[in-house]
């Protein structure tokens, strides 16, 4: 398929969100610079190639059972159904991150599952750990990518797979007890959390929120990548309040202040955290980082 944006579109910076960590193995950018990523969908695994094409078309090409639905969530992915109405940037950093990304949109998947994993794999460890974790369970309990896709590439483990974990493997791939226990729970009940991509925002987010373990932090992450909600703010995040705080204040903020900061830009309060972590930048680092724990070892 070759899609045609109708406006300014940087692939690479929309589809960011949805990679997780250098080595993940369902999400690549060959040398040729197409993008391939792979995905459940009802009708099966698929594999989907992107390519920014010289005219700023976008050329489109899926392999595998859920090839005809992947390829026709392609302008949902790449922020086609995304709406700034109304958005207007308060702060000066705000204003200059938006400026110098204009083909910045917040894409959809357009499906809970293959979000929800990675996502609970990151609660409370460090981005090392969860995407170790996470490149474990899907060559373990991935399938491989349908198609020519690059070496290595696997599909998410669907939620059959995840629920048919053992304990030892569990503990082999570096998940503890809490998150573990997260990622069944929820695999029992997928289908049905896949409505909160129907129901949207707060709703969405509070569907996603009656699986035990999953609290305000997950179901926003979630729903910024699964339906591209742009006032989800990822509350209780070891980062963000300090990136936003440095960025608009000068000093880093608690999660209260991070809600006081944003308010004014309300319904796009997760877009102006966009901007800003798009833009490169990040807080002042100080003092020892954050431990890296093997649960594999313990």
């Amino acid at each position: 398929m070759r899609w045609t944006p109708g406006f300014t579109l940087d692939l690479a910076a929309v589809l960011a969100p949805l990679r997780r960590g250098r080595g993940d193995p369902c999400l690549r950018r060959d040398e040729a610079g197409r993008t391939w990523l792979t995905a459940n969908t009802p009708a099966g695994n698929a594999t989907l190639m992107l390519c920014a094409l010289a005219d700023g078309d976008v050329d489109a090409r899926a392999w595998g059972p859920g090839a005809d639905l992947l390829r026709s969530g392609v302008p949902a992915l790449l922020g086609a159904h995304d709406d700034d109405t109304g958005f207007v940037a308060h702060h000066e950093a705000v204003a200059r991150a938006r400026h110098g990304r204009p083909g910045l949109r917040i894409g959809a998947t357009g499906r809970v599952w293959d979000v929800l994993v990675p996502s609970v794999l990151e609660q409370k460890v460090t981005g090392y750990e969860a995407h170790r974790s996470w490149r474990e369970l899907c060559r373990r309990f991935g399938e491989p990518a349908p198609g020519p896709a690059p070496e290595g590439m696997r599909v998410p483990p669907t939620p059959l797979a995840i629920r048919s974990i053992v304990d030892w493997d569990w503990h082999a791939a570096g998940v503890d007890l809490t998150r573990r226990r997260t990622l069944i729970a929820a695999a029992r009940v997928a289908p049905r959390l896949e409505r909160a991509v129907e129901l949207r925002g707060a709703e969405g987010r509070r569907l996603l929120r009656h699986v035990p373990g999953i609290g305000v932090w997950t179901a926003a992450e979630i729903a910024q990548r699964a339906w591209g909600d742009p006032d989800a703010v990822s509350f209780g995040d070891f980062h963000i309040p300090a990136v936003v705080g440095h960025a608009l204040l000068g000093h880093p903020l608690d999660d209260a202040g991070l809600a006081e900061v944003l308010a004014p830009y309300a319904p796009h309060r997760q877009r102006a955290v966009r901007y800003l972590e798009a833009s490169g930048f990040s807080r002042p680092r100080f003092g020892p980082r954050h431990p890296i724990r093997d649960y594999r070892t313990l």
